[in-house]
Parts: structure tokens; C-alpha cells; sequence
């Protein structure tokens, strides 16, 4: 390490955050054609909890012809170090510093992190307005889930890599070596880039971009030997992909419409993965992890096969995103855990139907008394507050859910442990390619009045109640449906110091507002009721899901009416004719997947 970086380190919270030398650290080849630089806008224990940066490190660094290193927005202590002493942003593993590579490519998790984006490149000493940069300076991509709507950063970032990146990642490195060598200017490359399914190119692009999918997660590349943090990650354990996507259709969740269609592995596959991930590294715990994983139609199987490799070297099983409806205990393969986390989402009934979360209060409590009688005495609830058509009633519902749980403890629980009971709630941000994404959020002061209500309707029974920041929930409102005027308001809320704004010690709400007043936006125009026959800014990307759909699924909402789950019946939402081949790419055979 070099001398002046590790004179700043001494002086700074959790050195170890930017010291490098990671466990599984792959060797970083010296004498490559494409040198890239994995960046993630949060600190060090978020991003090493993200599978999707190690599926590309990793990805990249197998190539003979590519070194891949990663890069972390430093805290603001570090930040502050690094321009007192004139030092750009540099990557974990070689101290390299960041306008150094040839390309940069930011994982968006999250819209609050992109003042984060813009900081890491001033500090790594690359131009943050694409139009600044001139053929030295690294080519700068962004994917993940946020860029489903890339409009409010087209200033900032050259690339966007819509969609699954197993493929495109590989794509993309192709170009790059290939119009390196052949001497192809900034404006050649970002030309032939444009060219690869799912990149879009502010520069470049002309109508509508195609989301990248792959057509079969079997043989997809997935990581066995991943790097160990050095100091604890937020979520500290192996994490194993069952599948991918999601056939329930919630309406207000998009990670359940833009992840279609569903595409799973193999038992035997995720058997094999499972005894590598334990070899290899060094966690007690491993997740299956997916959007719904009690929905894996080989669950029963896989665990049979998993549960005594992770039994013989004392390795716990969890299943996160586990839906209440198909929760059993003797799903849990381990016996050290005694928490269960649930999301029912919504209080009453009449409002669950409006969601289609296909969930039922008698779900509820039966997976409750599954629970509590295999001698689970901590449950975590979760609600979302301000969905479309809710009332108070909805509200105080939460509150009798929350009574028939304790009663249900009380007649059931075998552990003699009093009750642990959690309730958190978000607030509803409508989001682009859902069926409420012209919804109209909440205001500020709806918000809080609705917390207050559920707070004092959940006092008396003496409920730990955790809610989301409704100024953060709007401003994420703002980002989340913003066109290409939220790329001014962005750099002028970056250039009035905000930063880390998912981090409530730092977010300020009141420079975002003023932000917006100085570019003449007003952020109502984002947060208020969409027009349902104007196109959206988003919709310059093609997902697969039809609007025709979504406006069914709207309609069908304020109704009440359900919408089956997908592997019962295709409830044609546009999906399985723009990619057939990955629609039937499920691992027991054909449309809708099975039973093992």
C-alpha cells in the first residue's frame, strides 16, 4: 500500500473499509486489454452484502484479457481526508487510482445514493457531466434495478446497462477491448456499445431500448468463492440465488414486474453451490435468496439435499421474502433461528385485494401458529402505509392483526419466552412499470398524520413500531418517476454538500427542496397523479411488461379484483412474447414450473 494512503487511514473511522487485501480476492492481472473498476455508492459493508456486483467482479476477473477491481464510496471522514491531501478516489485491491481505468461501472440499488455517484466521481477525478469528458477519461456505466429509468442521471453516466448483466457484461467487455485495439474514439465506442441488447446510450440511443435477460439462470455464471469483508458487512453470510423473478404480481412492487419472467435452478445445481459456497468461505449462515423463496416449487427437495452439508459443517439455513401464505416452520432447516419475518403489507382484506397480494388473514395467523408451535417466539411484521385507496380503517386493521397474533401466541407457543413482536411500516412510492405507477403518493403531512394514527393505535399493546422517513419516501418518489429535468436538481443537491442521503444523519431534506427551487422543478410534479395518456419518461426502455397490462391491473385494482399467480395460468402481461425462450427456462419443465 502506498505510504500516503496508509498515513490517511490511520487518521479514519474503520480503516479497514479501504486497506484491501480481502480473503478470495482474486490475483488482478497486471497486463490486461480492459482494466474495470466495479463501483458500489454506499459504504463497504453495504455493498459486500450486494450479490449482483460479486456476480460481475467475479464474471470479469475469469476473463484472461480483463482485470476487474471494486470501489466503495468512502465515509465522509475518508472523503474529507482524500481532498486535504489532493488524493483521487482509488480501487480496494491496487490502490489504483479511479480515472486511472478504463471503464467505471456504478451498481444503482437505490435512488437515494445518487448524490453518491456524482461525489465518487469528483473525488476519483472524473468529469460528473458526460459532455466534460474528454478520450482519456474512463468510460462510466450504471445498471441495477434504478436504471429501469435511467432519465434523471442521463448527464452523468455514458452507459446504461438495462436489465440482467450476465450477458452484457461480457458484451460490453468485448467492445471495449475491440474498439481499443482499434483505436475507435470515445464517440466510435459509445456507438458500437449502443448496438449490444440492453444498453442504452444518452449519446446515442434513438427510441426504445430492450431489457437484457438471459434466458436460463442454470447456466448462468454464479460465484462460489466470494471476497470476505474485513470488518462486518450488514449482512454477513453466503448467499445463494434460487431464482429469479417473481410470478406473484403485487401491484405496487417492480422488482416483481421488471425481474420476469421467472427462471430457476436446479436442485442438483444449487446442491453443488451450496458445498462450494461452505469449502470456499467461511460463513455460519447461508440464504437461498430470491423475491418469493417459499415459492421455489423444488423447496421440500432442496432442502432435504442441502440441509446435512450445512448440518455437518454447522451452517444455518434462512429464507428471506418468506410470503405468509406458504410458510411452513419445517421449512426453516436450521434450529438456531427463532425469528420470523412476515409482510403482509396491508391490514384489511378489502385493501390486500386491492395490492393482489393473494393473502389472507387466516394465511396470516396459520403461519403464526406454524410458527410459535416449532417454538419461534419473534415475529416482524411489515406494512406499507399510503397504497392507493387505503383509509384509517386499513390502518387500525394493522392493529387487530397485531392482537390476534399475541392471542394466537398465547393459545400456541410451545417456547415459554414472552412474545417478541415488531411492526415496521414504508411508505407506498409508486414506481415505473407497475400498475400504480400514475398514482398519486401521500403527502408529507398525510404521512406522518398515518403514522401517528398506527402509533397510538399499536401503544397500548405495547408494539415496537419502526417506520421510513416520509420526507425520504418522497424525495424517492422524485427520483424514482423523474424525467431528464431531475439530472439539474440531482447536481444541484450534490453541489450544496448532499451526500449519503439513505443515511438519516445525513440526509437533508430541506437542501433537496431548495435544490428544486433553484432549478424551477417542482417536485409535486413527480410525487401527484401521473396522465395515464401521456407516455412517461421511462417508457423510452422496453421491459416486456405491456402498458395495456398494467392498465388492466390498475383497473382490476380499484375493483378489488385478484389476479392469479403466474404459474397457475398466464395472466398475459406481455412477457412470455418478448422472451419465450427464457419464459420457459423453469427447472421443472415448461410454463408455470411444477412440483418436485
Amino acid at each position: 500500500m502506498r505510504a500516503d494512503i496508509k498515513d490517511i487511514l490511520l487518521t479514519v473511522d474503520k480503516p479497514a473499509r479501504y486497506a484491501g487485501g480481502e480473503f478470495n480476492t482474486p490475483v488482478i492481472k497486471a497486463d490486461v486489454a480492459l482494466r474495470f473498476l466495479m463501483c458500489f455508492p454506499d459504504v463497504y459493508e453495504v455493498a459486500h452484502s450486494n450479490l449482483g456486483i460479486k456476480i460481475l467482479y467475479y464474471m470479469l476477473n475469469q476473463r484472461a484479457d480483463t482485470a476487474c477491481e471494486s470501489c466503495y464510496m468512502p465515509w465522509v471522514d475518508m472523503a474529507e481526508r482524500l481532498r486535504a491531501n489532493g488524493l483521487p478516489l482509488f480501487s480496494q485491491e491496487t490502490q489504483t487510482p479511479m480515472r486511472s481505468f478504463h471503464a467505471v461501472g456504478f451498481s444503482l440499488q437505490y435512488e437515494m445514493s445518487y448524490t453518491n455517484v456524482l461525489a465518487m466521481l469528483d473525488l476519483g477525478g472524473i468529469p460528473i457531466l458526460r459532455a466534460d469528458r474528454g478520450e482519456q477519461d474512463p468510460i462510466v456505466v450504471a445498471g441495477g434495478p434504478c436504471v429501469i429509468n435511467p432519465m434523471p442521471l442521463t448527464k452523468f453516466i455514458d452507459v446504461f446497462s438495462i436489465g440482467d448483466g450476465e450477458e452484457a457484461i461480457s458484451q460490453l467487455a468485448d467492445t471495449l477491448i475491440r474498439c481499443k485495439r482499434e483505436k475507435r474514439s470515445r464517440a466510435q465506442t459509445l456507438q458500437e456499445i449502443a448496438r449490444i441488447d440492453g444498453m442504452f446510450v444518452p449519446s446515442v440511443s434513438q427510441g426504445k431500448v430492450r431489457r437484457a435477460v438471459i434466458d436460463s439462470l442454470e447456466t448462468a455464471f454464479f460465484p462460489t468463492k466470494v471476497q470476505i469483508p474485513s470488518i462486518e458487512a450488514v449482512f454477513q453470510r453466503a448467499v445463494l440465488e434460487i431464482f429469479r423473478g417473481c410470478t406473484r404480481g403485487c401491484r405496487f412492487c417492480q422488482a416483481g414486474m421488471i425481474y420476469r419472467p421467472v427462471r430457476e435452478r436446479t436442485p442438483q445445481t444449487l446442491r453443488k453451490y451450496t458445498q462450494e459456497l461452505i469449502e470456499n468461505n467461511g460463513f455460519d449462515e447461508i440464504t437461498l435468496s430470491s423475491l418469493s423463496t417459499c415459492d421455489y416449487p423444488c423447496l421440500r427437495r432442496l432442502l432435504a439435499e442441502i440441509k446435512p452439508i450445512c448440518d455437518e459443517r454447522h451452517v444455518n439455513i434462512s429464507l428471506p421474502s418468506t410470503r405468509v401464505d406458504s410458510f411452513e416452520a419445517e421449512f426453516v432447516a436450521s434450529g438456531r433461528l427463532s425469528s420470523m419475518t412476515f409482510a403482509p403489507e396491508a391490514g384489511t382484506q378489502r385493501l390486500r385485494d386491492v395490492i393482489n397480494k393473494n393473502v389472507t388473514e387466516e394465511d396470516i395467523l396459520t403461519s403464526c401458529r406454524y410458527a410459535f408451535e416449532k417454538g419461534f417466539h419473534s415475529v416482524k411484521l411489515y406494512f406499507m402505509i399510503g397504497l392507493p385507496t387505503e383509509t384509517d380503517e386499513d390502518l387500525y386493521g394493522i392493529a387487530d392483526i397485531v392482537k390476534k397474533i399475541k392471542y394466537c401466541y398465547k393459545t400456541h407457543a410451545v417456547s415459554r419466552k414472552p412474545l417478541s413482536l415488531g411492526v415496521s411500516t414504508s411508505t407506498f412510492v409508486p414506481k415505473p412499470f407497475t400498475p400504480f405507477q400514475w398514482e398519486a403518493q401521500i403527502s408529507l403531512e398525510e404521512i406522518e398524520r398515518r403514522q401517528s394514527l398506527l402509533r397510538a393505535a399499536l401503544k397500548p399493546l405495547g408494539i415496537r413500531y419502526n417506520y421510513h422517513d416520509g420526507k425520504t419516501s418522497r424525495l424517492e418518489a422524485t427520483l424514482a418517476r423523474g424525467d431528464e429535468r431531475m439530472n439539474d436538481v440531482i447536481a444541484a443537491a450534490y453541489a450544496s454538500g448532499c451526500v449519503f442521503d439513505s443515511w438519516t444523519e445525513h440526509f437533508d431534506y430541506e437542501k433537496w427542496m431548495a435544490a428544486f427551487a433553484s432549478c424551477g422543478v417542482d417536485p409535486e410534479t413527480y410525487c401527484g397523479a401521473q396522465d395515464m395518456g401521456a407516455p412517461r419518461a421511462w417508457e423510452r426502455i422496453e421491459t416486456g411488461i405491456s402498458r395495456e397490462f398494467l392498465l388492466r391491473e390498475r383497473e382490476k385494482a380499484y375493483k378489488g379484483e385478484l389476479t392469479k399467480d403466474c404459474r397457475k395460468g398466464c395472466n398475459a402481461c406481455g412477457i412470455h412474447k418478448e422472451y419465450p425462450s427464457a419464459f420457459r427456462a423453469n427447472c421443472c419443465g415448461g410454463e408455470g414450473g411444477g412440483q418436485c
